[in-house]
């Protein structure tokens, strides 16, 4: 009796043991609006990139709800490039969390001099230029930072008489964020198209491209289809429309010019989290 009581308790513990490790597997992808999305990582890293959270389109940020308090936990701040839509919040975040910055190093003296970003956090190995790779949260992530053909610059409160309006912001950029054990994402900042992104998908195997769409100041939709192509995205999802005039309110023009290039589409909500296990795209 006692030999079977020990092999269930044998076989228990490794059921146990079995499932965290596939819930430690799974990496999260959640959508703020506009171009604000999290990663968690299977080992329960936090990257936050283009952290606008006070966008129209946030559910965090209605009913006079603080959207800060949906991320009480930030290790990484990743920004494409210096406009206010994108820079966003990071700056009282990055003063609630403690999370270090991830962008190129002019943006980063702007907003340490001009914003207030925490020095400390804002001078790091995690700053970097288009064409390089970092490794963060201890080897899990890997960041390589691409180009982008937009502008950057970090607005000056300081504008007057001697002070002009806007700091220089660096080159714009997008990232590719590999996951250990997860998925391969590109998020491609406010982005035109331009043909090079086929270097993009050459060089990597992007499970989850999260393209900007609007149009008017970056990619117009049917330009964005042809980028997911190019990249060579197993999945494309839709960021950077509906949140101003100007820019594309739907993603209709978009699904449907995917659809003709046969390419996966999935239109995630704001608020909204999709989970990977593994590379696979398990739930929505």
């Amino acid at each position: 009796m006692m030999k079977v009581f020990s092999l269930f308790a044998v076989l228990f513990i490794l059921m146990i043991a079995s499932a965290n490790q596939v819930s430690a597997q799974e990496t999260r992808v959640r959508w703020f609006g506009h171009a604000a999305f999290s990663i968690t990582t299977p080992r329960g890293k936090v990257l936050l990139i283009d952290p606008w959270l006070g966008n129209p389109s946030n559910p965090e940020a209605k009913d006079g709800k603080d959207p800060l308090a949906s991320v009480p936990r930030v290790d990484y701040i990743l920004l494409t490039h210096g406009h206010r839509d994108h820079v966003g919040d990071a700056v009282e975040i990055a003063k609630k969390t403690g999370a270090a910055l991830v962008c190129n190093p002019e943006l980063a003296g702007n907003l340490v001099k001009l914003a207030g970003f925490p020095a400390k956090q804002a001078e790091t190995d995690a700053i970097m230029g288009i064409g390089g790779e970092i490794q963060l949260a201890d080897g899990e992530v890997t960041v390589a930072m691409t180009p982008a053909v937009h502008s950057s610059s970090v607005f000056n409160p300081k504008a007057g008489p001697n002070e002009a309006e806007r700091a220089y912001g660096g080159n714009p950029a997008g990232f590719v964020i590999m996951i250990k054990d997860g998925p391969t994402i590109y998020h491609s900042g406010d982005t035109a198209y331009f043909k090079d992104m086929e270097t993009i998908g050459e060089q990597y195997q992007i499970d989850l491209a999260l393209l900007n769409i609007g149009g008017h100041f970056g990619m117009e939709p049917r330009m964005a289809a042809r980028a997911a192509q190019s990249v060579r995205a197993r999945l494309a999802v839709p960021q950077h429309y509906a949140t101003f005039p100007g820019i594309a309110q739907n993603a209709d023009e978009f699904a449907a010019e995917l659809k003709r290039l046969k390419i996966p589409f999935y239109e995630m909500k704001p608020g909204e989290t999709v989970t990977f296990r593994g590379r696979q795209l398990t739930r929505k």
